[in-house]
């Protein structure tokens, strides 16, 4: 896979073990948005897809400006996309659908457009099993600034299991990924174990959801302040 991606070349020396970020995704309710804020989190993710039983459908609180506002987009028209960026004001947009590098390409677009002061970033999503063909990214290097690898399941994610991490051994990109699928505080030590190994090199991010939930939506404020200490001192 080439490594010449217009989106490789900022990133791979922030990639310290000690530096890894944490994303809590799949946020709905206020009162709990802003007690997982005071969490600080690098990255909070907010649904807007009708299906998903965490799909978000208020306003976002004001966060601390170190916290990016991700969105997350199933197969969503561009419009869509772009009008929630800005009701938003979103930093980051996730696709976790089957987006095409055409339509990838078409976001940055727009966005670049939109906010060429403070650029937002898109990652792309893909859900993996037992195996994986990486050679699927390689139409998609120059048109993201991440990727998401998520566990496959009956759901585009939330699914509660994960995946093999093991395949990634195999990851021929330097494109920073954010690590996801199942993630829960029984993971915290098979986590820390990954982030050890050289095969871990471009994780970036780890992200959870489903594991730290009361309900759909509803995120455990206790068990990810103990998840996030554990994994930056860990």
């Amino acid at each position: 896979m080439s490594q010449n991606s217009n989106y490789n070349d900022k990133i791979p020396s922030s990639l310290k073990r000690s530096g890894v970020r944490f994303k809590v995704c799949g946020m709905k309710y206020k009162d709990n948005i802003n007690e997982i804020a005071a969490l600080q989190p690098d990255y909070m993710g907010f649904i807007f897809y009708g299906k998903s039983i965490r799909s978000f459908e208020n306003d976002i609180p004001e966060l601390p400006q170190s916290i990016k506002k991700v969105g997350v987009f199933v197969n969503a028209p561009l419009e869509e996309i772009i009008d929630k960026v800005k009701k938003h004001n979103l930093q980051m947009i996730q696709l976790h659908g089957e987006e095409s590098p055409e339509f990838c390409q078409a976001i940055i677009n727009h966005l670049e457009l939109f906010s060429r002061s403070n650029p937002i970033e898109v990652i792309k999503v893909f859900s993996i099993k037992d195996e994986f063909d990486f050679s699927l990214l390689q139409s998609y290097e120059a048109v993201c600034h991440y990727y998401l690898f998520d566990t496959k399941g009956k759901n585009p994610g939330g699914n509660g299991y994960t995946f093999d991490w093991t395949v990634l051994e195999n990851y021929p990109s330097t494109k920073p990924y954010f690590l996801s699928g199942g993630i829960g505080l029984e993971e915290v030590d098979s986590v820390l174990s990954f982030l050890r190994r050289q095969d871990s090199k471009y994780c970036y991010a780890i992200d959870v959801n489903s594991k730290f939930e009361m309900e759909p939506g509803l995120k455990d404020a206790d068990k990810i302040k103990e998840f996030k200490n554990k994994l930056k001192h860990g």
